[in-house]
């Protein structure tokens, strides 16, 4: 089933090559991968759309392992980059240094993403009991501080002047622009953090079990909480600078993933990386296609798709973490 997935999302990626203000035949784009020419065809294929579509394939994998990883750290089908407050906290930080901070090389967004996502994390992980509480607990935990910390970011929006709009473009999530060193930027964060959990799929493993099951079993949790928390944090701190927040895709990747019923814990992490690679991919195609010549934010389309998904956990209250464990 992953490889089906990897397969599709690959398919989707050649898809995207052929799509947009100047529509390319088959053809002519597996002729360009092979042996690029210089040409039109050729700088719009390798420059423009082959690494924006990456960048999508990479910026899914990482968000939908970094809810994978809050969810069992938490242990709360509700966790999320969203929901938990991680990506308002990544974002809000990021967006004052565009601002009153200028003069901070981008390469440093991610450690300022990071801080404040952990920091986000923190808060909400304390309102909510350290994440023991009901699944309930957690999301409002959550949003409370996701709203805190949009107020923030709106207030620093209305005093940014001239970089209002293209901020706020990009607060909607979106790969327009992007090209190679955008792909090459985030990809060690996103690469650190899948790497990461597979690495530790045993501790995830026991997660799954009640914390004195885990405990009683030899888990140290003041060593791996941090450490899961940390690898959460960072993808979503990495492809923030480069695409914004793009919601609900690592609420939603965990749980079509367990609807799947992966094997063992590893499948059920492949199976999720997979899938948010794919539903990313997928809304860039479609945001960009969907109302030519003009361009939709992914955003938009991650979270019309999300939105009813989480929705329908919450009133039919599917909050299983079984599957895969």
């Amino acid at each position: 089933m992953t490889a089906l997935i990897v397969a599709t999302g690959l398919l989707v990626v050649v898809a995207g090559l052929l799509v947009g203000s100047k529509p390319l035949g088959l053809s002519k784009v597996l002729s360009v991968l092979v042996s690029p020419d210089g040409k039109i065809e050729s700088i719009l294929v390798w420059t423009l759309r082959l690494p924006r579509s990456l960048s999508a394939l990479v910026a899914g994998a990482g968000l939908a392992v970094s809810g994978y990883l809050l969810q069992a750290l938490t242990r709360n089908p509700l966790a999320g980059p969203d929901i938990t407050g991680v990506a308002s906290g990544a974002v809000a930080p990021i967006v004052f240094c565009f601002v009153f901070l200028p003069w901070i090389s981008s390469v440093y967004h991610p450690f300022v993403g990071l801080a404040g996502g952990l920091t986000a994390a923190s808060v909400t992980l304390w309102i909510s009991r350290g994440g023991r509480g009901r699944p309930l607990h957690l999301a409002l935990g959550g949003i409370s501080v996701s709203l805190f910390l949009g107020a923030i970011t709106t207030y620093v929006l209305l005093l940014s002047g001239p970089q209002t709009p293209s901020l706020l473009f990009w607060l909607s999530g979106g790969f327009q622009g992007r090209s190679w060193p955008q792909l090459l930027y985030m990809t060690p964060w996103v690469a650190v953090a899948v790497v990461g959990a597979f690495a530790c799929q045993r501790v995830i493993g026991m997660l799954a079990l009640s914390e004195h099951a885990s405990i009683g079993m030899g888990l140290n949790m003041n060593l791996w909480k941090p450490i899961l928390l940390v690898l959460a944090v960072m993808p979503v701190a990495g492809v923030a600078p480069v695409a914004g927040p793009v919601a609900f895709v690592g609420l939603v990747s965990p749980h079509i993933a367990r609807l799947l019923k992966p094997q063992s814990t590893l499948w059920s992490i492949a199976l999720t990386t997979a899938i948010g690679a794919l539903m990313v991919v997928t809304a860039d195609v479609i945001a960009r296609s969907i109302a030519l010549p003009r361009e939709l934010p992914v955003g938009i389309i991650t979270a019309l798709l999300g939105g009813p998904f989480f929705v329908y956990l919450v009133q039919t209250q599917s909050f299983s973490l079984k599957g895969g464990h």
